[in-house]
């Protein structure tokens, strides 16, 4: 799993197209329906925090983890202007630890698509069943097989903006389910100049069923799973998934 490095610094630009706010209402709405109102919530795979904060904003006590230095960095910034009490956690997801158990964990944003070894979800899932509390819930979105195969694989990406640059190549290995990103930046310096940053990321395709099948092996219980971000049930052509399991004891 690779950490966000130069990427880091523009991600939100170019993640401007994500509706935080919206997702963080169904996730919100989600946990009320399991009679989590409040509480410790943990965000795993938080990146540069926007979905920890809109949660902290839903008056949950936050918990965010996250690989990346850098984008703990500019999480940690909007902490600060926002005055939130959130604690951030450099940590890799396939070894969290936690003071304590928590009501809920969430995962957004296909983070969970970056463990690439069906194994080490297992044991990411087993962690996360040995946080909940006693029938907590842990919420998470995935990158189907289909995005993969027929919409990002063997495609390229490329945004233009004023400040940074980037091209965004795909490379979809349909026998080993795994993309590959290649990806190149160029960030504007104070100076007027740009930087060119170069980063390679991978992520693994898992089907419904292989999901399913790895959370009930973690010791966790598969409740339902939905079309990205609604109440849909998932279809074949589903480019996102949304997973609702619970804990079931440790």
């Amino acid at each position: 799993m690779e950490a966000y490095t130069g990427f880091a610094e523009v991600y939100d630009i170019f993640m401007d197209n994500v509706p935080y706010e919206e997702w963080a209402d169904y996730i919100e709405d989600i946990l009320k329906e399991y009679g989590i109102e409040d509480g410790l919530v943990l965000d795993l795979g938080c990146g540069t925090g926007s979905m920890t904060q809109e949660l902290a904003g839903r008056g949950y006590d936050m918990i965010g983890v996250d690989y990346s230095g850098e984008m703990l960095e500019i999480a940690m910034d909007k902490r600060e202007k926002s005055g939130a009490d959130i604690l951030y956690l450099l940590q890799d997801m396939r070894e969290f630890e936690l003071y304590g158990t928590v009501r809920a964990v969430v995962s957004a944003c296909d983070s969970v698509n970056y463990i690439t070894e069906e194994e080490e979800l297992v044991q990411v899932f087993r962690l996360v069943n040995n946080y909940l509390d006693p029938k907590g819930i842990f919420l998470f979105d995935f990158n189907t097989e289909y995005k993969y195969r027929e919409v990002l694989g063997e495609s390229t990406i490329a945004e233009d903006r004023e400040e940074c640059s980037f091209i965004w190549d795909n490379y979809y290995d349909e026998e080993d389910q795994i993309n590959e990103y290649e990806l190149t930046l160029f960030i504007r310096e104070k100076e007027g100049l740009y930087r060119k940053y170069q980063e390679q990321h991978f992520q693994k395709a898992y089907t419904l069923d292989t999901m399913k099948r790895l959370i009930e092996e973690s010791g966790l219980v598969f409740e339902t799973a939905y079309d990205a971000y609604t109440r849909n049930a998932p279809g074949e052509d589903s480019e996102r998934i949304c997973v609702i399991a619970r804990e079931h004891g440790k």
